[in-house]
């Protein structure tokens, strides 16, 4: 008898079905991925599984019994758990509270013993290899990996028999994938169900017995991973096949951006430079300082010494603005908490940073807004039902191509971006890859940092690789294979 049975589970939004019939079964002791575009109908269903939502129609039998799940709490008391693709931590609460929020160790009085607790922790970060985060620390401290780290050493905690992970490598390198996948493995050998949300396919066949594809929110069929090819999955959940990437640098030999020996609070002596058309990839580890890079040069963060030149001009952004109005963007990797107003609508979060498109009279011209707006959901082919649909009920992906049409719409002529593709499905990366080859064919030059190295190998004209919060060294053609960059970086 399978371990759980999702039977003919349906789920209707506004506007749309998110799960219509879907069926089916997960083993006892296997990993099991789940894979689909976005708005396919994956987190939906999980979150039906979790006791997040409820279905309209359908029902969930855990070893045989027919369960309904009006709350989280619910799951959790039958040993389910999941980490989620948009972190549920609290920022303003320290990594063990986040971690043992309501199981903490408390007393006959009902006190919380904070020594077993921050002991508890420490456990469950040394087993996810993350031991320099100290368990005292508040979670708005720490790095989106660090938060995933977090959400998943949270997830662990309640040592659950089904254990459901959301893209939880979006923001990984090697490194902590390997942690996890070690973790994962361990699980499934002690008899745990795992079901496996991932848009790195690569990942997929590492790891999963069995695959499940939705498709439009309909079950395309379970597979054996053993027997299904790339492209046969690839073709399974976008419906088509996916054009190769147009080969070939538009790099000229005129410099947009010249970087010399900055330092920051977390980096130092970094130098390097960006041509017109050419995309160079930011490599290294998690933490190793590559955003914190960038958020200086846009000017978020401070820069102690070192100086710029942006069209042969020195260049210092002591504030975002002052980059934007001199033509240089930045797509940040955290969309949830830095890139998008999540509240205000898809049309709101397009002109966002370009309000002065849209204000020339100094009154704010909706129509002109609209048509802006417009023109950028169709050329990201953005599934969304209008442009009054507020972000946060966005699929990841659909969250990531709003961030970019906004800062697109400011017509940058460096686009600085961190994690392009993170929590994106494989036919919108391939979309968002020829985005960023024809703006640099346009002439642009775009820095672009990811923790994909195949991502990066596949885009860049070379790769500069951090370590530690400096610059270890270069990668170009012929030489641009992934041992290079993992040597540098490690």
């Amino acid at each position: 008898m399978p371990h759980i049975v999702l039977s003919h589970i349906t789920k209707q939004f506004p506007g749309v079905k998110a799960l219509d019939d879907v069926s089916m079964s997960i083993e006892q002791g296997e990993i099991h991925a789940l894979c689909g575009e976005n708005g396919a109908g994956k987190s939906t269903l999980m979150n039906i599984l979790s006791g997040n939502l409820q279905p309209d129609n359908g029902g969930i039998f855990l070893d045989g019994t027919n369960l309904r799940f009006s709350n989280p709490q619910q799951a959790f008391a039958h040993n389910i758990a999941i980490v989620y693709q948009h972190l549920s931590l609290v920022d303003s609460l320290s990594v063990a509270e986040n971690i043992f929020a309501n199981q903490q160790p408390v007393n006959k009085w009902g006190i919380i013993q904070f020594d077993a607790l921050n002991h508890q922790t420490s456990l469950l970060l040394k087993q996810l290899n993350i031991e320099e985060i100290s368990p005292r620390t508040l979670v708005a401290e720490l790095s989106p990996a660090q938060r995933q780290m977090v959400e998943i050493a949270k997830a662990l905690s309640k040592q659950p028999s089904i254990l459901i992970l959301d893209e939880p490598t979006a923001s990984f390198t090697d490194k902590e994938t390997r942690t996890l996948f070690d973790i994962l493995k361990t699980l499934k050998k002690g008899g745990a169900s795992i079901i496996y949300i991932s848009h790195r396919l690569e990942e997929i066949f590492v790891l999963a017995d069995r695959i499940s594809i939705l498709k439009d929110g309909k079950h395309q069929g379970t597979f054996n991973a053993s027997e299904l090819k790339k492209d046969e999955l690839i073709t399974k959940m976008v419906g088509r096949e996916l054009k190769a990437l147009r080969a070939g640098s538009t790099r000229t030999t005129e410099t947009l951006l010249v970087v010399k020996n900055i330092s920051g609070s977390r980096f130092s002596n970094v130098s390097f430079s960006l041509h017109q058309g050419e995309i160079v990839g930011l490599a290294g580890l998690i933490g190793a300082g590559r955003s914190e890079i960038a958020r200086a040069i846009f000017g978020i963060d401070k820069i102690r010494s070192g100086e710029i030149l942006f069209h042969d001009k020195p260049f210092h952004a002591d504030h975002p603005a002052a980059a934007i109005r001199e033509r240089m963007a930045y797509v940040t990797e955290d969309r949830k908490n830095q890139g998008l107003f999540q509240e205000m609508t898809i049309e709101e979060n397009i002109v966002a940073a370009s309000l002065p498109f849209v204000m020339k009279s100094g009154f704010y011209d909706r129509s002109k807004a609209r048509q802006i707006s417009a023109d950028s959901k169709n050329r990201f082919r953005m599934a969304a039902s209008d442009l009054q649909q507020r972000v946060i009920n966005l699929s990841g992906g659909n969250q990531q191509k709003v961030m970019l049409a906004k800062w697109l719409l400011t017509q940058p002529d460096v686009l600085i971006i961190d994690e392009p593709t993170h929590g994106i499905d494989i036919g919108a990366k391939y979309e968002i890859y020829e985005i960023l080859k024809t703006l640099a064919a346009e002439g642009k030059a775009i820095l672009m940092i990811s923790s994909e190295l195949p991502e990066l190998l596949g885009l860049c004209d070379r790769i500069i690789v951090v370590k530690k919060g400096t610059v270890v060294g270069e990668v170009v053609p012929p030489d641009m294979t992934e041992e290079k960059v993992i040597r540098l970086a490690t």
